[in-house]
Formats: C-alpha cells, sequence, structure tokens
C-alpha cells in the first residue's frame, strides 16, 4: 500500500536509523572521513522525505531504503575498508567467511554497494513508476538498472575528485580500494547485480500472479 502519511512504524523505523548514527558517531576510525560520508547519508535521508512526501512509498521500500542506509552508516564508522565482519562471524556462528571464500582483502565495501542496487531497487522503481505511468514494468525495469549503473559511475567518480585532494593515505582510507586498481569497476558490477537480482525476481513474481 502506497503511503505519504508517517504512522508509528515509520517513526520507529527511522528512530533506529538516528539511534545507529549517534551509536556510530562514537569514536569512529576517522573522524574527517566519517563525517564525508555521513553528507551522504543526510541527502538520501532529505531525498527520501521529499520522496515520501510527494509521491509516497510502501513501508517495504521505506524500510529497504533505510536498510542501505543502516549498512553505509557501519561502514562510515569503520571506513569500509575496516568493518570487522568476519570477526563477528567467527565470533557468532564460529564461521571463517572470509577463508571459506579464500577473500583475501575486506568485502563490506562490495556488500554496500550490491544493496545499493538491490535494496534501493524498489525505491527507484517506485520513482519512475511516477515519471512514466503508461511503461511496462520490463521497461520500468531497464530505466532502474540504467540508472543505478549510471549513478554509480558518478559516485565513484565523486570518490576519485574528493580523493585527489588528500594525502595518499587518507584516500585510500576513505576510498577503500585497498590495493585493487579495478576497485570502481567491481563495486559498480556489484550495483549492477544488485539490480538485476531485485528485478528479474519482481518479473518473474509479477509473472506467477498475473
Amino acid at each position: 500500500m502506497i503511503e505519504k502519511k508517517f504512522t508509528l512504524k515509520h517513526w520507529l523505523a527511522l528512530l533506529l536509523i538516528f539511534i545507529t548514527i549517534v551509536i556510530a558517531s562514537i569514536q569512529p576510525l576517522e573522524y574527517e572521513s566519517y563525517l564525508l560520508h555521513q553528507v551522504g547519508t543526510v541527502f538520501m535521508l532529505i531525498v527520501l522525505f521529499i520522496t515520501f512526501k510527494r509521491i509516497g512509498l510502501d513501508f517495504s521500500s521505506f524500510s529497504l531504503y533505510l536498510g542501505f542506509l543502516f549498512i553505509h552508516i557501519i561502514a562510515a564508522h569503520y571506513l569500509y575498508s575496516y568493518v570487522p565482519y568476519n570477526e563477528w562471524i567467527k565470533t557468532l556462528g564460529h564461521f571463517d567467511l572470509n577463508q571459506f571464500f579464500g577473500w583475501q582483502r575486506n568485502m563490506y565495501d562490495r556488500l554496500v554497494h550490491f544493496a545499493y542496487g538491490f535494496l534501493l531497487y524498489p525505491f527507484f522503481y517506485r520513482c519512475f513508476q511516477v515519471c512514466f505511468p503508461d511503461s511496462r514494468p520490463k521497461t520500468i525495469f531497464l530505466l532502474v538498472l540504467q540508472f543505478v549503473m549510471a549513478s554509480s559511475m558518478v559516485y565513484e567518480l565523486i570518490e576519485w575528485v574528493i580523493a585527489i585532494g588528500m594525502s595518499p593515505d587518507a584516500a585510500e582510507k576513505y576510498n577503500g580500494q585497498q590495493g585493487d586498481l579495478w576497485d570502481a569497476h567491481k563495486d559498480m558490477l556489484m550495483a549492477t547485480i544488485g539490480t538485476l537480482m531485485f528485478g528479474l525476481l519482481q518479473l518473474l513474481g509479477n509473472k506467477k500472479h498475473s
């Protein structure tokens, strides 16, 4: 159900995000880089509020959007490259995820880029649905896919512009390349895969119910 008014469930979901921001602001790994990343969080919250009031969103799209912000805020606290997800998994599940997949780097940044395409898909879909009301679901799917690919490229370019004004050490921490020359390309690919997965699942679901 499309909603344009905040209800208790919306405020509770937003409260969780604000609590996460407060906790993440306590002794982040590097405060300057943390603030740079949180500029994006504030921008996305503003976009969410404006979009919700103007065109409305169903609660699942609203929640998935906040879910993306949640994992981004965690990444901002640890500067992406240092999120101790593997230590958490080993503590809770006694399982070494990095060793199992043979990963030699911290892969949390890949998760965030994948989540950008996957978790924000319904939000982007709704926006294009309103802009092009007569379009078929397959057409909107392609529009969302192209938008995610283009916006991912723009994000990587913005990161690059910011990084060239930093010292090499600060730029490495902010960008989180971890020595991978193809990091930006792989990040864009992960966002594209996330979009394809959610979009194709949605199209298949719609086909089954038609």
